[in-house]
């Protein structure tokens, strides 16, 4: 892979290979630590936005690299089709502490929209003795 040496450069591969879903500004970030971010020709930024609250600790915070680096050595990531020993523990710690009966831990907004959709459509069905959706057969 190539490397980008100008924000010009990077704003114009993403331009001729990448789907345009975002508008993004005319900054191309390189790097960062704790509150700051570097573009690729090295000027730096104040990161205000945070990867919309992703990275509310700071970039590269050496802790969690190195929690990272350790999981990531013993089991990089588990399919939910199995069980694994971290997920439990969490479960249990985040329910007390918050004061839940349950916890859906998630790694993205699409997981969040469908199960919001899945909640929705057994709460109509309940409450609302509404019909589940069939599909046609053809």
């Amino acid at each position: 892979m190539e490397t980008i040496k100008t924000s010009q450069e990077a704003i114009a591969l993403e331009d001729a290979y990448g789907a345009h879903n975002y508008h993004p500004l005319p900054v191309v970030l390189a790097r960062g630590e704790g509150v700051y971010l570097w573009d690729v020709e090295g000027k730096r930024y104040f990161d205000f936005l945070s990867a919309y609250s992703a990275v509310n600790q700071g970039h590269c915070h050496p802790r969690i690299l190195q929690t990272l680096v350790e999981q990531a050595g013993t089991l990089t990531l588990t399919s939910r089709a199995f069980y694994n020993d971290r997920l439990g523990p969490f479960e249990k710690y985040i329910t007390e502490y918050f004061g839940f009966e349950q916890v859906l831990p998630m790694n993205t907004g699409a997981e969040a929209v469908e199960t919001a959709v899945k909640i929705a459509r057994k709460w109509a069905m309940k409450k609302r003795e509404c019909l589940p959706i069939r599909r046609k057969s053809s």
